[in-house]
């Protein structure tokens, strides 16, 4: 069986200690979704919303929290992160907004977590600019994509 890498012989909590670790390339990518009404994304598509570019300021967002994921997470390493991005796509069919984030660095630790606190953070920021005029907005599809690097190699979610 496998053991939680965060939980000590005492069943305590630890930071796992990746110093015997070499540095490798790794990378992340993870999704979220956020469900809207049709009126909601018009107004977000149409740069119309009176709160600004919705888009724009989650995109910051993001990539601001995978940089802050090890004091938002107690047991997250801080990173040096050597690229992060945030994509936010609508998709007017399922009135929605699909979020893409990828997080990347050479290091002894994988980023999974960045791109995951990358993907929901921008997810909230929609919901927090637009929840005035929706307040019925569902935040769903938090996942892990996709990683690569490290001693477990490479994973992808299966469709």
């Amino acid at each position: 069986m496998s053991k939680l890498t965060h939980i000590n012989d005492k069943g305590e909590a630890q930071m796992v200690d990746v110093s015997g670790k070499a540095n490798t390339s790794r990378e992340a990518s993870a999704s979220a979704v956020v469900h809207m009404k049709k009126e909601t994304l018009d107004l977000i598509t149409s740069g119309s919303h009176k709160k600004g570019d919705v888009l724009a300021v989650a995109r910051v967002a993001g990539i601001q929290a995978a940089k802050k994921c090890w004091e938002l997470i107690p047991l997250c390493h801080p990173l040096m992160l050597s690229k992060v991005t945030v994509d936010l796509n609508p998709n007017e069919k399922d009135s929605t907004i699909e979020i893409i984030a990828m997080a990347k660095l050479e290091g002894k630790t994988g980023v999974e977590m960045e791109a995951l606190t990358a993907a929901s953070i921008a997810a909230l920021t929609v919901y927090d600019m637009c929840k005035a005029v929706d307040r019925f907005m569902r935040i769903d599809k938090v996942q892990l994509l996709e990683k690569k690097g490290g001693k477990s190699g490479h994973w992808k979610l299966e469709s």
